[in-house]
């Protein structure tokens, strides 16, 4: 069945910055064969992709890959925003959400490859629940292991032996650190109410996303997606969808040196700070 012209319209943003090309294009591939199957389907109408490139010196490579994305249809466009600088991950998305004027948005990272099936499967989730304004999915690690997006609020203890506590110290904390990242949830079963989804991929209905403003412009890197969750979830629920399934192949943030370590640290101080502070 083809779109009509009253199925939704989708749009897309991917913040790069130094991005590895070659995932980039993976996702990037990945992406449009999921469009297609859902607009063979008659789930979206149209679906139009922002790459928000913040200050990467391959930013002509990244522009490159756009043209052949959405050539020869006329319901895929595709834009890239350059020359802002590194503005951070939530700031550079925003400059696509700020614009976007479709029914849904997905906040998608340069490194994740979709399912063929997970646009699909995404909107007609939302078409068939209207108090769910984002969804977040089933998630496979590069190595085929399960990741855990969604997320209890955080506690000092818990950020510091995930980010900082080699693994025997983490051992006796195991319950705590499992009931943080809700590891009690059925692996295939659709659960709501979710408190916090994590976010390499964030599919949301427009209107409350920009409702709220988007991310916030006070975290450069980290924290972001908590902190819009919890600022979503004013307005509306959080579900996860497993029948939405994709394949992270990025890392964690503890795992990337001192640099990252400082970024994290001091956006967990912003989020304490503007959600309420919890020890243990």
């Amino acid at each position: 069945m083809a779109a009509t012209a009253h199925a939704p319209e989708l749009s897309i943003s991917i913040v790069a910055y130094q991005p590895n090309l070659d995932l980039l294009r993976e996702t990037l591939r990945s992406l449009r064969d999921a469009l297609e199957v859902a607009r063979t389907a008659g789930s979206i109408s149209a679906a139009a992709l922002t790459v928000v490139d913040n200050d990467s010196s391959d930013a002509a490579e990244v522009e490159a890959l756009l043209p052949p994305w959405h050539e020869g249809t006329a319901w895929l466009h595709a834009q890239l925003i350059r020359g802002h600088g590194n503005v951070g991950y939530g700031r550079g998305h925003d400059l696509a959400i700020e614009r976007a004027a479709g029914t849904y948005h997905l906040v998608l990272n340069p490194d994740v490859v979709l399912d063929s099936s997970a646009i699909l499967e995404a909107v007609r989730y939302l078409e068939a629940h209207p108090a769910i304004g984002l969804l977040t999915p089933h998630v496979a690690n590069a190595t085929g292991g399960r990741e855990w997006l969604c997320k209890r609020y955080p506690s000092v203890l818990v950020l510091a032996l995930r980010g900082f506590a080699p693994a025997g110290m983490r051992r006796p904390f195991r319950r705590l650190l499992d009931r943080y990242e809700m590891r009690d949830l059925p692996e295939d079963e659709i659960a709501t109410g979710i408190p916090i989804a994590t976010g390499c991929f964030m599919f949301a209905r427009r209107a409350p996303l920009q409702a709220i403003g988007g991310f916030s412009p006070d975290y450069f890197l980290y924290f972001e997606d908590f902190d819009l969750s919890l600022r979503l979830r004013r307005l509306t629920e959080i579900a996860y969808v497993p029948q939405v399934r994709i394949v992270h192949r990025g890392g964690y943030a503890t795992r990337k040196g001192w640099a990252h370590r400082r970024l994290f640290l001091q956006s967990a101080v912003t989020f304490f700070r503007r959600h309420g502070w919890r020890l243990w």
